[in-house]
């Protein structure tokens, strides 16, 4: 199956490289099995219905740090992780499964806090804790997520499916979540330095709570078939806007253009990258952790998306293959570069 003499350091591959070398040598076997390896989730056919299913996983130290991040939104943000990628597809979640690992320094009380978070995204989202695991775990606490949900076969959506003029859209904002990283992570050194000083993090409530307590669209779902428009493909911002404009380029063959002057940034996500030396932009397209929806519609349905106010236009597939260009403010091209772990994990 793998014919490997050498040793080869994953960190060279990259995240995607790495998914796409494990993944090549599978074919799926069942005739249900409608959509495997390659895209937000796994789609089986139910017969009048596809069944969606997705898995997610959050290790203490990469993807959070409980210095930090309260349990109660921990558990908030893990139900939310998981349901987005079900609602990248079109699709309603309807059922999570949570695999735990903990070790000895967590008490009864504490697994209670990170419950009574999923229990409330559990009752925002409309779904069910149907089950999971639990298990000892000698480096620190890990989260397994499974979500589960439905579209109906005529309303799925998948990574490609765009055609060349189609207009790029996000939901939301972008950049929000990794500049509130900087500041949480800001403030934790100074505590460690001077433990009398109190953390500063009300100016930043907006952008805290983008990283802390994420939520996903299952509003812009719903939007859309209120709207009555399709998109024609579409993924979730888990890694940054290049990541996924990175995805969805692979899946349709196209590339996508993008204007720097269309990137939707918050005044306060805006304000702290400045203060931080950081280019806006940058953060915007490689932040990760907002959770909204990326997505691509035909150019006919502009007229019914155009008056929405948490809808951005920011670019357009191309008919250059695999090529994803940002078009800046002062008129150059640069082409967007996606970056995945291993490189973002040093900011998760």
């Amino acid at each position: 199956m793998f014919d490997n003499s050498d040793r080869t350091e994953i960190a060279a591959m990259g995240e995607f490289g790495l998914i796409q070398h494990l993944s090549q040598h599978f074919e799926n076997k069942h005739a249900k099995t409608v959509k495997g390896i390659g895209d937000d989730c796994a789609v089986i056919d139910q017969g009048d219905h596809f069944s969606l299913v997705t898995t997610d996983l959050l290790l203490e130290g990469v993807h959070f740090d409980l210095s930090f991040h309260p349990l109660k939104h921990l558990g908030y943000k893990a139900i939310s992780v998981a349901v987005s990628d079900i609602y990248a597809m079109n699709g309603m979640a309807e059922q999570v499964m949570v695999g735990l690992g903990l070790s000895n320094r967590f008490s009864l009380e504490a697994v209670e806090e990170l419950y009574a978070g999923m229990q409330i995204a559990c009752e925002h989202y409309g779904v069910d804790l149907v089950g999971g695991d639990t298990t000892t775990s000698r480096s620190g606490l890990v989260l397994s997520l499974t979500a589960v949900g439905r579209v109906a076969k005529d309303k799925i959506v998948y990574r490609g499916g765009a055609q060349p003029g189609d207009l790029l859209v996000v939901s939301g904002d972008m950049g929000g979540a990794y500049m509130g990283l900087q500041i949480l992570e800001r403030e934790k050194r100074v505590f460690m330095e001077v433990p009398s000083m109190q953390p500063d993090l009300e100016q930043y409530d907006y952008i805290v709570g983008r990283q802390l307590k994420a939520e996903a669209r299952k509003d812009v779902v719903e939007l859309l078939k209120m709207l009555d428009v399709k998109p024609s493909s579409m993924i979730d911002v888990s890694d940054g806007v290049a990541s996924e404009l990175y995805h969805m380029a692979k899946a349709n063959g196209f590339g996508f253009h993008v204007y720097e002057e269309k990137l939707p940034i918050d005044p306060q996500t805006l304000d702290t990258a400045l203060a931080f030396d950081l280019n806006p932009s940058i953060v915007a397209l490689n932040g990760g952790e907002d959770y909204e929806l990326l997505f691509t519609v035909a150019q006919s349905d502009y007229e019914k998306i155009k008056t929405m106010p948490d809808f951005t236009v920011i670019g357009y597939v191309t008919d250059v293959t695999s090529k994803n260009m940002l078009l800046t403010k002062s008129g150059n091209q640069f082409e967007i570069k996606a970056q995945g772990w291993p490189e973002s994990q040093k900011d998760s």
